[in-house]
């Protein structure tokens, strides 16, 4: 890593504290806002899941319900694994690296899993590979992955991509491209996290995100912006702090965990 300057300022114990303690009051605000989303968050009305998937784990054949293994709330990550990949999505792999254990969730009475639509046989290859414990599943062949955006392909289903349909996306641009939807993206794969409910052998989904939605969960993030240092991407402020070092989320240096000399 090259640390390249504009570092913060050397000052004593006591100037340091004046300016944490005024950074506290940002901080503070910024909860406080949290807290109000999140509870307007948890006041999203939620949409019965009727349609029937089916999907393959380590068991076989597994429907929605069966993901909840028995608990009354579901997280689920959408995992970038194409069917015809070898591997999964880079940057899916870097969220997926920092899934550990999940009892604190379990004790909550909600459990986590990933879905791809690889075919389980890639999906519990990788998973070993990798050394992963986290259930992980395969909606390969079901329309999974169309109805839940996560997947874009406007022959199969109407494309939503960040909550943007076609003409929405022609006036103000795809995230990557700025512009409209064309047809070369079809298949394009996307990632995003899914939650929801169940009531008795009822499943209702709660609430669907993507993009910068998902950015916590990736590349320690969460720890990096408590760093002097950041993420240590081009956009940060202050600038020219320390080197880019390419690992953002699509970043031309980011490599599936086991491919890292570290």
């Amino acid at each position: 890593m090259t640390v390249v300057g504009n570092l913060p300022e050397v000052v004593s114990p006591d100037e340091w504290l004046a300016a944490r303690k005024e950074l506290l009051q940002r901080e503070k605000e910024l909860t406080r806002a949290r807290d109000q989303v999140n509870a307007a968050r948890r006041r999203l009305p939620m949409v019965r899941m009727d349609k029937p998937y089916a999907f393959e784990g380590p068991d076989g054949q597994a429907s929605l319900l069966d993901l909840f293994d028995g608990r009354t709330q579901l997280v689920m990550h959408h995992f970038m694994f194409a069917p015809e990949w070898d591997a999964m999505c880079p940057s899916c792999a870097s969220a997926a690296d920092g899934i550990a254990g999940l009892r604190q969730l379990h004790v909550r009475n909600t459990t986590l899993v990933a879905v791809s639509r690889a075919p389980y046989a890639k999906i519990a290859a990788f998973r070993e590979r990798m050394g992963w414990t986290f259930p992980w599943y395969s909606s390969y062949g079901t329309d999974f992955g169309y109805d839940f955006h996560t997947v874009l392909d406007d022959r199969v289903a109407p494309v939503l991509l960040h909550y943007r349909t076609e003409a929405e996306l022609a006036e103000a641009g795809t995230p990557w491209t700025g512009g409209p939807w064309t047809e070369s993206m079809r298949g394009t794969e996307m990632p995003g996290l899914s939650t929801f409910l169940r009531l008795g052998e009822e499943v209702f989904h709660t609430y669907s995100t993507y993009g910068r939605g998902i950015e916590e969960f990736h590349n320690g993030d969460q720890y990096l912006d408590l760093t002097a240092l950041g993420r240590q991407e081009p956009w940060e402020e202050p600038q020219g702090r320390a080197t880019p070092l390419g690992l953002a989320v699509g970043g031309p240096n980011l490599r599936l965990p086991d491919e890292y000399d570290v």
